[in-house]
């Protein structure tokens, strides 16, 4: 037969719809022409495809060689189309059989001697193949991030040729066994923070419900110390997160099996474009804010981001997700990650120091201050003070909380909220929040005067109602006291 289907995915954002490598020989002048809207990746895979089989002294059709990847409206990029369209040929020239080809999918890069060289988006890939029943063919150096999907069928190939013994019966492909990664996770200890009660206060209250935080403080008050170990007090992560997290680090080719189940912790500096926080390209690619994904994103010295870069984050903190469109395609990526944010007090860092070493005028701490947005600072449910350590403090001996007992808190009052609603409170919708916090009289008559004394908007008077809720749940208890309403506010009195 001079025609044969090979099955194979693409990717679009982090979605693997699948293609169709089709592959038809034909009598004429000898050529090799692909066609299905391939990028410039795609169109060089015929020579590599061609030196490959060459290599692997299989004889390469002097013949009219058409490649289809169907569909041909969806664009197909990078090299992983080598391997389907190397063994298309083979089959198509009855070099291979065609029967039970059907049964598998493959995706490998192919390098001149025939080996095969990994590809992104495995995990991606393999997830919606599994779903689809079928195995899949993958490069030895991509098959242990994709044995991570529970019961999928990978088959690691090293070369071309390993590929062909199997499909031939000579010598089958052995199942990848999935690897059981470290139960250890390298998280920084809360221990090692000295002082800052209020601080850690406030990122346990963080922690537990899933909420943003604003530190502000002078330059060396521990504002990144603290960010660095918030991971390290959040709930173990479910199947579910740590599959979805490491689908996007496997889009990028950032995964790493060590880091299975372990928090993304982003921290990009702050000269960073808009595209690289939110993620676009020609050929859309995830951003910091969808690999912080299930984790924390760390801006630090906030102010000085550029203003319009900072206000592409107002969507996603709502919605949990990004969407990047371009003129050739569309790509939706998950964006449900903790805002964390630090920045100094005015332009030299020293306002309200014990020292009093600030001589910045009111009109320039007003300026730093404002160049981050209303907006934006409205969606931020927590917006603390770090102050500076005196001598005393710095030198105690005092021993500290560990992140272990902290994290047990922390799940505790995590539980609680999921048997009860079924997300973190940090996730309420407005008609929720009418439900599951509501307040006595004597709340409501103190959240009224906050509204007045501080100016609050209708989202800061919601985000003050999930507070007191989540601080409740730390406190284990059934109604929101007046208590939890004040410390819920004292984590809004500092709005900039």
């Amino acid at each position: 037969m001079s025609l044969a289907v090979i099955k194979s995915r693409a990717l679009c954002g982090m979605d693997a719809p699948p293609v169709d490598v089709e592959v038809h020989l034909a009598n004429g002048l000898p050529s090799f022409t692909i066609v299905g809207l391939p990028e410039a990746e795609v169109k060089e895979s015929k020579d590599r495809v061609r030196a490959a089989l060459q290599t692997a002294q299989f004889e390469f059709p002097a013949r009219r060689i058409t490649v289809n990847l169907a569909p041909a409206d969806l664009p197909k990029e990078s090299g992983r189309y080598d391997l389907p369209i190397a063994i298309g040929i083979l089959a198509a020239s009855g070099q291979l059989p065609i029967e039970g080809l059907a049964q598998y999918e493959m995706a490998g890069e192919l390098a001149l001697t025939g080996e095969l060289r990994p590809v992104k988006g495995a995990l991606a890939m393999t997830y919606k193949a599994w779903r689809d029943g079928r195995a899949f063919i993958l490069p030895e150096a991509s098959a242990a991030e994709a044995a991570l999907v529970t019961d999928a069928q990978i088959l690691p190939a090293s070369s071309l040729l390993a590929v062909c013994a199997h499909l031939l019966g000579q010598s089958p492909l052995a199942l990848q066994q999935p690897e059981v990664p470290s139960t250890t996770l390298a998280y920084a200890d809360f221990a090692d923070v000295k002082g800052q009660a209020h601080a850690k206060r406030a990122l346990e209250v963080a922690a537990a419900g899933g909420h943003s935080i604003l530190m502000q403080g002078p330059p060396g008050t521990g504002k990144s110390m603290l960010a660095a170990r918030l991971p390290g007090i959040l709930p173990a992560m479910t199947e579910e997160e740590a599959l979805e997290s490491a689908a996007i680090q496997s889009l990028n080719g950032a995964f790493r099996a060590s880091a299975w189940r372990q928090r993304p912790y982003r921290a990009p500096h702050h000269t960073a474009s808009a595209v690289a926080l939110v993620g676009g390209g020609s050929v859309p690619r995830p951003g910091e804010i969808s690999l912080a994904h299930h984790g924390i994103l760390f801006l630090d010295e906030v102010p000085e981001f550029d203003r319009k870069v900072l206000e592409v984050l107002r969507e996603p903190l709502e919605s949990g997700r990004i969407t990047i469109s371009r003129a050739a395609r569309q790509a939706d990526f998950p964006a449900r990650f903790k805002l964390v944010a630090a920045m100094n007090p005015c332009p030299c860092g020293y306002l309200g120091h014990y020292n009093n070493k600030c001589r910045c005028t009111p009109d320039q701490v007003s300026r730093y201050r404002h160049r981050l947005s209303g907006p934006l600072m409205d969606r931020i449910d927590m917006h603390i003070e770090v102050p500076a350590l005196r001598d005393d403090e710095l030198l105690a001996r005092e021993s500290s909380e560990s992140s272990d007992v902290v994290r047990r808190r922390v799940e505790a009052a995590r539980a609680l909220q999921v048997q009860r609603q079924g997300k973190a409170n940090a996730l309420l919708e407005s008609h929720e929040i009418d439900i599951w916090c509501e307040l006595d009289a004597q709340g409501q008559a103190l959240v009224k005067q906050a509204i007045n004394r501080l100016n609050l908007s209708a989202r800061a008077y919601h985000r003050i109602l999930k507070l007191a809720r989540t601080i409740a749940d730390l406190a284990r208890a059934r109604d929101i006291a007046t208590a939890h309403v004040a410390e819920a506010i004292q984590y809004r009195k500092h709005e900039i």
